[in-house]
């Protein structure tokens, strides 16, 4: 049974880095789409970025361009999420997600199939 585990998440000051990773098992990434989004409390799931199977197109939210990278390590099977000038609204637990539906890169969460359980990113001065 695949398994996502996610890793990297903490507790940061307003322009701190981050970076997440998303790591399988049971499956290879390199042949999955893959999505990252955020719960923050009280709040409805989002889609911060994703990266489409083959081609490696990316997507990302409005409220993070510029400041997030996602990347592949095919070398290891991990996708990353890079975060950088973090602020308090970035604050939420972070999920990585996986989906084998070709196409574009996807931001809505029904996309994807299988999902991690989270890790907590906190910014707080």
């Amino acid at each position: 049974q695949a398994q996502l585990v996610e890793s990297g998440g903490g507790s940061v000051q307003p322009g701190g880095s981050l970076r997440l990773s998303c790591a399988a098992s049971g499956l290879t990434l390199d042949y999955y789409g893959v999505g990252w989004f955020r719960q923050a409390p009280g709040k409805e799931r989002e889609g911060v970025s994703s990266i489409s199977i083959y081609d490696g197109s990316t997507y990302y939210a409005d409220s993070v361009k510029g400041r997030f990278t996602i990347s592949r390590d095919k070398a290891n099977s991990t996708v990353y999420l890079q975060m950088n000038n973090l602020k308090a609204e970035d604050t939420a637990v972070y999920y990585c997600a996986t989906t084998n539906t070709l196409g574009a890169p996807f931001s809505r969460a029904y996309h994807y199939d299988a999902w991690g359980q989270g890790t907590q990113v906190t910014v707080s001065s």
